[in-house]
């Protein structure tokens, strides 16, 4: 699901289960499509999802604002005793995140496939998705999603250059 507000980025459900959801990501995650994630991705674990696997194969840009994004819902799903998993990883996020050190944080599976299998069993949904419309699931919340992030808290959540928030 492409927005009209940011066309850099997009985010379509593939799966979901109980409290996990499989999501694409598509095109540029960087700071033109910072509140964009925010407010989708903030959308989604609002709704309950605390496992998140992110096929990433078709993201072709994630800069450091983008990783700073991806840290901030890593620890956003901490605290709520879930897991953020990148899936099917390219070559230039691979080198991000290893120059970063963020491999330890965020867990990279060639697959999401293998992403799924490390979660509990009862908490997997079908892979591959079965059916064809992708999953209903909220990736737009009305609320403000400050509380949810914690922006004074979070300390991977993204900041601008003069420190305010975004």
């Amino acid at each position: 699901m492409r927005s009209r507000e940011n066309d850099r980025l997009a985010i379509t459900p593939l799966t979901v289960k109980d409290e996990c959801a499989v999501l694409r990501f598509s095109g540029e995650l960087d700071r033109g499509s910072e509140q964009f994630y925010l407010d989708r991705i903030g959308a989604v674990v609002t709704s309950g999802y605390r496992h998140l696997v992110l096929d990433v194969t078709a993201l072709i840009f994630c800069d450091s604002r983008g990783l700073n994004c991806l840290l901030a819902l890593r620890w956003l799903l901490q605290r709520r005793d879930g897991s953020l998993l990148l899936a099917c990883v390219g070559r230039r996020l691979a080198a991000v995140l290893a120059l970063t050190g963020s491999t330890e944080m965020l867990p990279v599976f060639s697959s999401v496939s293998e992403a799924l299998r490390s979660l509990p069993a009862d908490q997997r949904p079908d892979w591959p998705p079965t059916g064809g419309a992708g999953p209903e699931i909220p990736l737009h919340s009305p609320e403000p999603l400050e509380t949810s992030w914690q922006k004074d808290h979070n300390p991977h959540f993204p900041r601008d250059p003069e420190g305010r928030d975004s």
